[in-house]
């Protein structure tokens, strides 16, 4: 039997504790809740200043400059390297309207009539033939047929593009936030291992906090580094060649170097539209076998950058990049292979901390 005094204390406690538990978990929800709004810019700008801290720390002690100015200048020399494709991107948009609402004022644009043959073709052919026959004959009706349906199309388009905005204007703030985070990198390093220390030991803290730090630098690198340099290669080469929408193709370049899908999907339909308009020519090949090159530029620079630094394979890296893309948009291309990587290290260290297996013994046959 337990004595009452004891019960009471036992009781009394277990209370203290459970009214403890309940404010310390009002106060984390109330905290978040009011930090919420800017979760997603800090998390972009702690990124930011984890891949550019080793250049800000290059640049500290090469030019002699202080922290605080080591950082305003990346800040601003990465701002005016994003303005060159943005520009290109308005200027292309810009000249393909005007094109546009040219050709459409000018009433020099017409629809050819339909192609007999289209009928033959399987489950589609009659139908395409209809439609195309009478946008040649009479627009107008089929114009105004078609306009509810390209009204939700395009006001669906509108408001992806309103998120693409939003988006870039978010990681421009990110970007000049990071510059301050920069600025207090040695503090944000020493409260990094100190959480670490805290949560997993004096031995685990440290390791996991430059695993967190070399990850995401690795995927920086290894992801936004590779696509971009691609943009920038495939970009070029569109612009000397004259493409139209250069500066948009660039951009879709990007996302899908991003999303980690073949560039080619891009370059070769621009090839094929090359040597259709331009004909087989010198300047043709040379940017066809350019492009394909540039577009294939990942296969190489991938191994190369995206595990470099990071103590866990690179097949689990990238698919914490992909399944954290899929999962949580761009930033989960971030958070994703942190966490797989944090876990695989923690996963091992638990299996090579464990007992040793005994020793397999065999019984001699008699």
């Amino acid at each position: 039997m337990v004595p009452m005094p004891v019960k009471r204390d036992f009781s009394r406690t277990l209370l203290d504790v459970l009214i403890r538990a309940g404010l310390v978990a009002a106060l984390v929800v109330t905290c978040y809740e009011v930090f919420h709004p800017f979760l997603g810019l800090m998390l972009w700008a702690v990124i930011l200043a984890i891949t550019f801290y080793p250049l800000h720390d290059r640049l500290r002690h090469r030019l002699g400059l202080k922290p605080g100015h080591a950082a305003t200048l990346i800040v601003v020399v990465t701002l005016l390297i994003l303005m060159v494709p943005i520009y290109l991107l308005a200027v292309s948009i810009g000249e393909s309207v005007r094109a546009g609402l040219e050709l459409f004022e000018s009433g020099a644009w017409h629809i050819p009539p339909a192609n007999p043959e289209v009928q033959n073709w399987p489950l589609i052919g009659p139908q395409l033939f209809e439609l195309w026959q009478q946008a040649a004959t009479d627009a107008t009706s089929l114009t105004q047929s078609v306009a509810p349906h390209l009204k939700g199309f395009g006001m669906v388009v509108l408001g992806k593009l309103a998120g693409v905005g939003t988006g870039f204007l978010l990681f421009l703030g990110a970007l000049i936030l990071s510059g301050i985070v920069m600025a207090y990198g040695d503090n944000g390093e020493r409260s990094a291992v100190q959480i670490g220390t805290r949560i997993s030991g004096p031995q685990r803290g440290p390791e996991i906090a430059a695993l967190c730090t070399a990850t995401i630098r690795a995927v920086a690198q290894g992801v936004v580094g590779i696509a971009f340099v691609q943009m920038v290669l495939v970009g070029v080469g569109f612009v000397v060649m004259g493409i139209p929408g250069a500066g948009l193709l660039a951009l879709v370049v990007l996302l899908l170097g991003i999303m980690q899908l073949p560039v080619l999907l891009i370059t070769l339909p621009v090839v094929c539209f090359v040597f259709f308009t331009e004909g087989v020519s010198v300047a043709s090949v040379v940017f066809a076998v350019y492009s394909i090159l540039a577009g294939m530029a990942d296969n190489v620079l991938k191994p190369l950058l995206l595990g470099r630094g990071v103590n866990v394979p690179m097949p689990v890296v990238l698919i914490g990049a992909l399944g954290g893309m899929v999962a949580g948009g761009i930033i989960g291309l971030f958070i994703g292979p942190v966490i797989l990587a944090v876990g695989y290290m923690l996963f091992w260290q638990w299996v090579d901390d464990g007992p040793a297996s005994a020793p397999v013994t065999t019984v001699e046959p008699d």
